[in-house]
């Protein structure tokens, strides 16, 4: 799990760098953190829970246990901060890696614009996204009769944008928003260019430079 929390690292890196460079920029950094550990009142599979937005979930896989962390951390930024962007990062999915590789991110949003940005941005500074859809077809195959939502979804395939789309359910009416699935290129098998071998940092150059565009 070292290298799984990039995402949430790669959050805490851009906050250290933004305040070092002294942007003007109005930005929250939010870390959804949790001890991934066996415990008696751990959750077991196909128990239904409840978030923090108060949706039922059943949990259709423990592995797939940081999008119900971070969901709640969705919840929390927009009932305290009110934000008019969000864009989450996270090494959300393995299915991201099958399609991808480790060359690329999965970028998802509700917002051509935003998307557009994010993917010129990202050429930019060599820390590439690839977009990848949320259909209405993905929602449908989220939703239970015993819960508001799986957790996981229907079938074997599809599995990052099945991610992504659970995450959407969280986002309020007319907050735009991304989703980075940086499970390939935030661990890297083996050391490329400048990227060192192992944990490479992805997102912080991005988050920079995107952040910078917007003073």
């Amino acid at each position: 799990m070292y290298l799984d929390k990039a995402g949430a690292s790669a959050v805490l890196a851009t906050m250290d760098a933004v305040h070092a460079l002294s942007l003007k920029v109005n930005v929250v950094g939010v870390l959804a953190l949790a001890e991934n550990a066996i415990d008696a009142n751990s959750y077991k599979p196909h128990e239904i829970i409840y978030s923090k937005k108060g949706l039922s979930v059943l949990v259709g896989n423990t592995d797939a246990e940081g999008r119900l962390a971070l969901v709640d951390a969705l919840t929390y930024v927009q009932q305290k901060y009110k934000p008019n962007t969000i864009i989450d990062i996270a090494t959300l999915t393995g299915a991201c890696i099958m399609a991808l590789g480790e060359h690329l991110g999965g970028l998802f949003s509700n917002s051509e614009s935003l998307s557009s940005t994010l993917r010129t941005v990202g050429s930019d500074c060599h820390e590439r996204l690839w977009p990848l859809p949320l259909l209405e077809e993905h929602k449908a195959d989220l939703k239970l009769d015993t819960a508001d939502l799986s957790s996981t979804g229907k079938g074997n395939g599809g599995k990052a944008s099945m991610a992504a789309t659970f995450l959407n359910h969280f986002i309020d009416d007319g907050v735009e928003w991304a989703h980075l699935d940086v499970a390939g290129p935030a661990m890297y098998n083996e050391k490329r260019l400048w990227m060192p071998k192992y944990a490479t940092g992805f997102g912080v150059r991005l988050f920079i430079d995107y952040l910078s565009k917007q003073q």
